[in-house]
């Protein structure tokens, strides 16, 4: 891992100049048309009554939305009439069909768009079938739009934020942040006062679920009462930043948007290992890993030089797509539908943009062109994977993370040796004299044909034909030039049907489960009736040994020497192939060929994934060579100890164990895929090449060849995401966080920052903490945190006054404290945690804790709910097994997604089944039974114990009247109990406990319990 000192360096030379507050600013004046436009600006300013200036209008907060309500339907991104595009600059200060433009800027009068928003019914704009006439106030503000010369800013979230000056407020002292300062500043303008502040056992609460997702123990709040310091809050708030269960809590809000799950989806959903995965988001969050390393490495940590075990396995992030395993399915259709779930989460979750809408046309509301959507796809679309339902590639992650330096290093040295092998391989074949074999008979098992075919350049090629079945095995007899005398290596080369297409449009690969080689000799003492080990017309079958198989990829699924081995893996393109494919066969000893001798190959191809078309050579030709060169290979000294160090090096590797956990690898340069653009999104309908790119409203792109130090494209984006020139990331990462911490983001919709979403409610924050996240904190998630739970603005009593409950009922204002439903995770946490139930170790496969009988099958699936023994089933939330089609009932209850897709803001509801699961749920049972048990050990009364199950629930004493219910239903239910000793053993064994339990799981179901 990069080292504190190399980051701040790195994160120094990446760092932008920005103007500080204040700061003169030239105007760049390029033309003399610019000159006379700017003047027309401001003798239009000028003229304008002190109500209407420019600076009373805003294009972004007044003036598009307007277009975005009335005009976008009809004249947008994805639908032109008339070729007019309100999303577009150019489009707007053009001239319509009509001859007239459609805006001039600083002439209200010559602007045809307020002549037709102005018109009768007949000719006014909408017309009356798309939507009702503007109303005088937005026409007023079209008119003084133009009139100010019709300024054209970008939408407010594509603007890099600015350092704006501290504000003067009406009570400085306050402030503990920086950031209180606008809020109240906001407060002030509102005519508002902020809160009063929470008192200590409030704070306490709210920031350990916050930070730790754990409530705090009695201990813990009698420490913090007790300590009456000045630094008291931060001397916690480090505690629990540094506490390792900080990493859980975080790692479940990403893990939302990676849409990380342990099944593949789809129909049949079955189980997969994807748990290494989480286990790293949650040490890269103890770690305090800087939010940009933590993009790059899960968005290209394989490309990263020096990549680390670590590194791979934070790639896993785009390895949480869904796998369609159903019989029948089109392996190429869903690693496409995977790629395009990639382009969009990469935008979701890091710009928080609706890009995924581009891939079937314009972006309705961002000048961001269709072409421009696969653009970016080329940066994702290189990866190794092709939906296989066995997940390859897949990374061996050893148990024992003291391994993973070794590991890694094994890992390097096998890609090296492999590497070295294949190129060596390439250098020599390139360099071999080949001699073509001509068919002389071709046939297949069952209803496979195969057919010789001359190409353009005089090879013979075989082409497979009509009905492929099913285990199809090739019988080819070949025969060998005249010249050829000596065979001491064969070469089989297979090739798509269209070249020039595949690399974009992937033709069905194949699969060589076995090759057997036999020279058929003349025997004249063979009949032609044939007789043991012989064939008829004469000839005698002798067999041939391979040494040695040769592919032409360093990294395959499968290796080329299992195609010498009678087994149903083996070389091949699987299940796609996109470039021509070469094996070469090296034979033990050379075999002298006279005459009349042919070459008889016998080829099974065994494989079919998902049960679709049988992977067979649809176009294959073969040679052979009699260069001493390949039998000389055998017995190179370099060559045996290559192979030697890779057995050693394998069985090592293999030695040290551990789940095979899916992650992303680039395909090899010579067989990478190409890009196109899909005609309307159709993945079947090609259009243009591209290359990889950003977005132009974004600026310029990483070229496909990145400049020296950026590394490979996909590397050379993710470093452009987690750059100070992204002027997203930032904005986006910490409205997510302020989010977690305040109920609502900053802006609203987590999920759009574009056109369509909120504005902020507090802008000037915003850009503070985007820049601070960015810059002076170098992108420290726990020195973000820090700053907020601190700060007076997060101190604040959660009551509501009552004149804010009608004027800001959702707390927009901020003029009061944060209060908000546990999540579906911590509402069990937290039971689990009162109850004294919880089990605190980190990480490992997932658990399967207790659920209702029956809620764990699912139609076409074999998987069961074997709930977990001992400690296993009371482990944190974040550990549960994650199942998409089927998720653990009580979270599914509480909103938690399926996470099919990425979900970057949980909505919350309440509904009856949720107060159903929480008093009824096998967990929250058990965890009211085992409260009993910790109530019940603490005093001798009654009283008392109900007294301390509250306080072990809520960190305080029930008030009087809390007091008096919790006492009355104690006394109904022992009474009940008594009278029926029955119910009691159906709960915790008897009366007096089973009454405490009863009580505790009221308790565990009270307002101040669930919410913080």
């Amino acid at each position: 891992m990069q080292s504190a000192g190399d980051h701040a360096k790195r994160r120094q030379a990446l760092r932008r100049e920005r103007l500080p507050t204040g700061s003169p600013v030239r105007l760049a004046v390029r033309s003399p048309a610019a000159i006379g436009g700017f003047l027309v600006s401001i003798i239009a300013t000028t003229a304008l009554a002190p109500g209407d200036r420019a600076s009373d209008v805003d294009f972004g907060r007044d003036v598009r939305p307007i277009f975005n309500r009335h005009c976008i339907a009809c004249h947008g991104g994805v639908k032109q009439s008339s070729g007019l595009s309100f999303v577009y600059r150019n489009r707007v200060l053009a001239t319509g069909r009509a001859g007239k433009p459609i805006v001039r800027p600083g002439d209200p009068s010559g602007s045809f768009l307020l002549e037709r928003v102005t018109a009768g019914d007949d000719d006014r704009m909408p017309p009356a079938d798309h939507g009702p006439r503007l109303g005088e106030e937005d026409v007023a503000t079209l008119r003084r739009w133009i009139a100010a010369g019709a300024p054209w800013n970008e939408h407010w979230a594509f603007v890099p934020p600015v350092r704006h000056a501290i504000p003067e407020v009406s009570d400085p002292a306050w402030c503990r942040e920086t950031l209180d300062a606008f809020v109240l500043h906001r407060l002030d303008r509102e005519g508002l006062r902020p809160g009063a502040g929470a008192d200590r056992v409030e704070w306490l609460r709210r920031v350990s679920l916050d930070l730790i997702g754990l409530p705090p123990s009695l201990d813990e709040v009698e420490d913090f009462l007790a300590d009456r310091s000045p630094d008291a809050h931060a001397r916690v708030v480090d505690r629990l930043l540094a506490s390792p269960h900080f990493g859980e809590r975080w790692a479940a809000v990403w893990l939302d948007l990676a849409r990380y799950a342990d099944s593949q989806g789809y129909e049949k959903d079955n189980l997969r290992t994807m748990w290494p995965y989480r286990d790293w988001v949650i040490r890269a969050f103890n770690a305090d890993m800087p939010f940009d390393d933590f993009t790059v490495r899960q968005l290209a940590g394989d490309l990263l030089p020096d990549a680390t075990l670590d590194d791979i396995i934070a790639t896993a992030f785009h390895r949480n797509t869904p796998t369609n395993a159903e019989g029948g399915t089109d392996d190429e259709e869903f690693r496409v539908t995977a790629v395009i779930d990639r382009v969009g989460t990469t935008w979701e979750a890091w710009q928080g943009v609706t890009f995924k809408c581009i891939q079937c046309h314009a972006h309705p509301y961002l000048p961001v062109p269709h072409e421009d959507y696969y653009r970016f796809m080329a940066f994702l679309n290189t990866t190794a994977d092709w939906d296989l339902s066995d997940d390859a590639p897949r990374l061996a992650v050893p148990w024992d993370l003291s391994l993973f330096g070794r590991a890694r290093e094994i890992d390097r040295e096998l890609a090296r040796l492999r590497r070295d092998e294949v190129a060596g391989t390439a250098r020599r074949a390139e360099e071999t004299k080949w001699s073509p074999l001509s068919p002389v008979r071709a046939e297949s098992t069952g209803q496979t044909q195969l057919v010789p075919r001359t190409n353009d350049q005089g090879a013979v090629e075989i082409w497979t034909e009509g009905t492929v079945s099913h285990d199809s095995r090739f019988t080819l007899e070949l025969a060998p030039p005249p010249d050829v005398r000596r065979i001491t290596a064969l070469r089989i080369d297979v090739l798509p049907r269209d070249p020039r297409r595949a690399p974009h449009s992937p033709e069905l690969g194949f699969v060589l489960s076995e090759v057997k080689a036999e020279l058929l000799v003349d025997d004249p003492t063979v009949t032609a009736s044939g007789g043991t080990g012989s064939d008829a017309d004469g000839e005698k079958p002798v067999p041939l040994s391979f040494a040695a198989a040769l592919g032409d990829e360093s990294e395959p699924f499968s290796d080329a020497t299992a195609t010498l081995e009678p087994h149903t893996a083996g070389w091949g393109a699987k299940p796609r192939i996109t470039h021509p494919r070469r094996l070469v066969l090296v034979l033990a000893r050379p075999v002298a060929v006279d005459a009349g001798h042919r070459l008889r190959l016998t080829i099974r191809q065994e494989d079919a994934p998902n049960d679709m078309m049988p992977l067979v050579m649809g176009r294959s030709r073969y040679s052979v060579t009699s260069d001493e060169r390949w039998t000389a290979l055998l017995r190179d000294p370099e060559f045996t100890e290559r192979r030697g160090a890779i057995a050693r090096l394998v069985a090592e590797r293999r030695a040290m164990g551990g789940p095979l956990l899916p992650v992303v690898a680039e395909q090899e340069p010579s067989l990478r895929r190409r890009t196109t653009v899909f005609v309307r999104g159709n993945w079947l309908d090609k259009g243009a090449p591209v290359e990889p790119g950003l977005p132009g409203l974004f600026g310029d792109a990483p070229p496909g060849d990145a400049p020296p130090g950026d590394g490979p494209p996909r590397l050379a984006m993710a470093r452009w995401l987690a750059s100070s020139d992204n002027i997203l990331t930032a904005r986006v990462a910490v409205n997510r966080i302020w989010n977690q911490l305040f109920g609502t983001g900053l802006v609203e919709t987590l999920e759009d920052f574009g056109p369509s979403g909120q504005r902020p409610s507090h802008p000037e924050v915003l850009d503070f903490l985007a820049l601070r996240f960015g810059d002076d904190l170098d992108w420290s998630v726990k020195r973000l945190l820090r700053e907020l739970v601190l700060s007076a603005t997060y101190r604040q009593s959660a009551r509501v006054p009552a004149e804010l409950a009608d004027r800001d009922p959702d707390n927009r204002l901020l003029a009061r404290g944060p209060r908000k439903r546990l999540s579906a995770e911590m509402i069990r946490d937290n039971a689990l945690a009162v109850s004294g139930l919880l089990t605190r170790r980190i990480g490992g496969p997932p658990a399967m804790p207790p659920q209702p009988e029956g809620l764990g099958r699912a139609a076409r699936s074999s998987v069961e709910w074997k709930t977990s023994t001992g400690t296993e089933r009371y482990r944190r939330g974040v550990y549960t097994l994650w199942r998409r089609s089927n998720v653990y009932p009580s979270m599914a209850t509480f909103d938690a997604p399926s996470r099919l897709v990425c979900t970057a803001r949980r909505v919350t509801t309440n509904t009856p089944l949720q107060a159903l699961a929480a008093l009824n749920d096998p967990v929250q049972i058990e965890c009211a039974v085992a409260l009993a048990g910790r109530m019940l050990a603490a005093s001798d009364s009654d009283r008392e114990r109900i007294v301390h199950g509250h306080r072990l629930a809520t960190g305080r004493a029930p008030s009087r009247a809390d007091l008096r219910s919790l006492l009355a239903l104690h006394a109904a239910a022992l009474e009940a109990y008594r009278a029926d000793p029955a119910l009691s053993e159906q709960l915790a064994g008897d009366p007096g406990k089973s009454a405490l339990a009863l009580v505790a799981n009221a308790i565990l179901n009270l307002d101040a319990v669930i919410t913080r």
